[in-house]
């Protein structure tokens, strides 16, 4: 039986936070991974939405 590599790493993912108010339709989201160990607080990257055609603050989602 395979052991586990990283057990505290986690996919995650991340969810456009300009997006929500507007009318544009579609949620633009990435899917990544994060180490759960160093980093406990939900993760906040700038990220390409293709719907608002410009980097917009991504937010971690559970």
């Amino acid at each position: 039986m395979a052991k586990r590599k990283n057990v505290a790493r986690q996919v995650i993912h991340l969810e456009c936070t300009e997006q929500r108010g507007t009318d544009v339709p579609g949620a633009s989201r990435y899917c990544t991974t994060k180490n759960k160990k160093n980093t406990p607080k939900r993760l906040e990257l700038m990220k390409y939405n293709p719907y608002l055609r410009r980097h917009t603050l991504h937010r971690e989602v559970k």
